[in-house]
C-alpha cells in the first residue's frame, strides 16, 4: 500500500505535466502560425505597393539590417529603401520558397523577381530582369515587428543589372 502511495502522485505529476508542456507547445505553434502570417501579409503589401503597411505593424523603435549598411535603418528609411525599390522594379514579386517559426523569429527564404524600369543606383533601365535570392529573419514581439534582417545576393542581383566587378588597385 505505502509502495502504491508513492508511485500515484509521482504518476499523476507526470501525466498533468505532460499535458502543460503539450499546452504550451500548442500555443507555441499558435504565436508561430501568427506570426508566419503577419510575414506573409507584409510581403504581399510590399508586393502591391504599400510600405506605409510597415508602420501598421512595427513597434517605434524597430531596426532593419540591410546587407550592405554598416548601421540598421529606423522605420522611415526602410520604407525609403523599399520604396526606391518598389519605383525602379514596378513588377518586384516576392516568392516565398521556405518559410518557417520558432518562437519570436520567422525565418524565410525568398526569391525576388522584377524588371529595372527607372534608374536605380545610377543604372539606366532597359528592362533588365532580375531574380535574386534572399533570406530575412524577422523578430516579433506581441505581434509587432520589432527587427527584420535580410541577406541577398547583391552581387548576382548587380551583375544581372549588367554591372561586372572590378577589382580595386591598392
Amino acid at each position: 500500500m505505502r509502495k502504491s502511495l508513492i508511485i500515484l502522485p509521482l504518476f499523476f505529476n507526470i501525466l498533468f505535466g505532460c499535458q502543460n508542456r503539450k499546452s504550451t507547445s500548442q500555443s507555441e505553434k499558435d504565436i508561430g502560425s501568427q506570426n508566419i502570417a503577419l510575414v506573409k501579409k507584409l510581403l504581399k503589401e510590399g508586393d502591391n505597393k504599400n510600405v506605409d503597411f510597415l508602420e501598421t505593424i512595427c513597434v517605434s523603435d524597430y531596426r532593419y539590417y540591410f546587407p550592405s549598411n554598416a548601421e540598421p535603418l529606423n522605420l522611415e528609411e526602410h520604407k525609403k529603401l523599399w520604396k526606391g525599390f518598389n519605383e525602379a522594379f514596378p513588377d518586384l514579386k516576392h516568392t516565398i520558397e521556405d518559410i518557417y517559426a520558432m518562437e519570436n523569429l520567422v525565418v524565410a527564404r525568398l526569391t525576388v523577381r522584377g524588371s529595372l524600369m527607372k534608374e536605380f543606383a545610377g543604372i539606366l533601365p532597359k528592362g533588365q530582369k532580375v531574380e535574386v535570392g534572399k533570406i530575412v529573419i524577422l523578430r516579433i514581439v506581441n505581434s509587432k515587428l520589432t527587427e527584420f534582417w535580410e541577406e541577398a545576393d547583391l552581387l548576382g542581383f548587380y551583375k544581372q543589372l549588367g554591372m561586372e566587378p572590378q577589382m580595386i588597385d591598392q
